[in-house]
């Protein structure tokens, strides 16, 4: 589908490129039925970046979703509820809240200061912009098991760790201040994202492991959509995916990207090539021949914006 873009130029609706570079005929095979569900979580000022490769993943991939994610510009609340858990939060709960490295219980009447839906998750907590955690909310561990509470340490507990194991559904909500100084309090659902069992998360962090050591069976792959300095933000803001197992690439190659997107170092992909090496890693049942198309197409849409680059170094040349 073509529509007319505010400056008359005809833009192809389905990959949100100019008709005359449209990557859509350019895919052999789309939406390959893989078999590992792919589901990334895309930077707000990701979407309309015209190298952002998401688009070739959203349009060669049928198990995919994609959720729009925005920074921390003031505080966010979070609320996970375990998958096999039909019960709803009791009437108290423990608060910690945090600061610095001191931290104080305070046993919490009607689940806290959230709204009903935000208390209704087993773990509630919220943020700071940057990721500082300024409280947390749990409900069936007591103050006594918990020495000096961590909340990175909290969540990665066995029994945390236990509790989620079969999978948890993760709500985010903003706040936002206004210029009067106010904190805007009516709750502004973010996203709402499902985490099945058999999930882990694909980014280069200190805990991450190789794909090829390991030893249980990837299911669901999370995959974060954005430069460097994006996805680390991502990363640090949703400290709920400290909970998951953490997988990197034992790949020592420079990205398609070339000089039109520079990259920190090698190993460092874009998300298309992130995503198609890790499928092929985990064993996915998907086509090779497919996702290798698919880093065509990737190549080739670098090479129209390498061209265009080039074609305006030209005109600036001639004037």
């Amino acid at each position: 589908m073509v529509t007319n873009t505010s400056s008359g130029r005809p833009m192809c609706h389905s990959c949100s490129k100019p008709s005359r570079i449209c990557l859509c005929t350019r895919i052999k095979t789309p939406s390959l039925n893989n078999s590992v569900a792919i589901n990334i979580l895309q930077h707000s000022l990701e979407l309309n970046h015209p190298l952002n490769s998401t688009r070739i993943a959203t349009l060669g991939l049928k198990n995919l979703s994609v959720v729009s994610v925005s920074d921390v510009n003031f505080e966010a609340q979070f609320a996970i509820r375990p998958l096999n858990s039909n019960s709803e939060v009791g009437s108290h709960g423990y608060e910690v809240r945090t600061n610095g490295s001191c931290c104080d219980y305070q046993e919490t009447q009607n689940g806290g200061g959230y709204s009903s839906q935000v208390g209704s998750g087993l773990i509630t907590f919220t943020i700071r912009k940057s990721g500082t955690v300024s409280s947390f909310k749990h409900h069936w561990m007591p103050q006594s098991q918990l020495e000096n509470p961590n909340f990175d340490q909290f969540l990665t507990s066995s029994v945390v760790l236990d509790a989620l194991s079969n999978g948890f559904v993760v709500k985010k909500w903003q706040n936002k201040q206004l210029g009067n100084g106010c904190i805007k309090t009516e709750e502004m659902e973010e996203f709402g994202i499902r985490v099945p069992p058999g999930s882990a998360l694909l980014f280069p962090s200190e805990d991450s492991v190789l794909i090829e050591d390991i030893d249980f069976e990837v299911k669901n792959l999370i995959v974060l959509d954005g430069t460097w300095a994006k996805a680390k933000r991502v990363y640090n803001e949703n400290p709920w995916l400290k909970a998951l197992p953490h997988l990197k690439l034992d790949l020592d190659k420079m990205s398609l990207y070339g000089e039109v997107r520079t990259q920190p170092r090698a190993g460092c992909l874009s998300t298309i090539e992130s995503i198609v090496y890790a499928l092929k890693a985990v064993g996915d049942e998907t086509e090779t021949d497919g996702l290798d198309n698919l880093l065509d197409v990737f190549e080739s849409m670098v090479g129209d914006q390498r061209r265009c680059m080039n074609e305006r170094l030209s005109q600036i040349s001639l004037s």
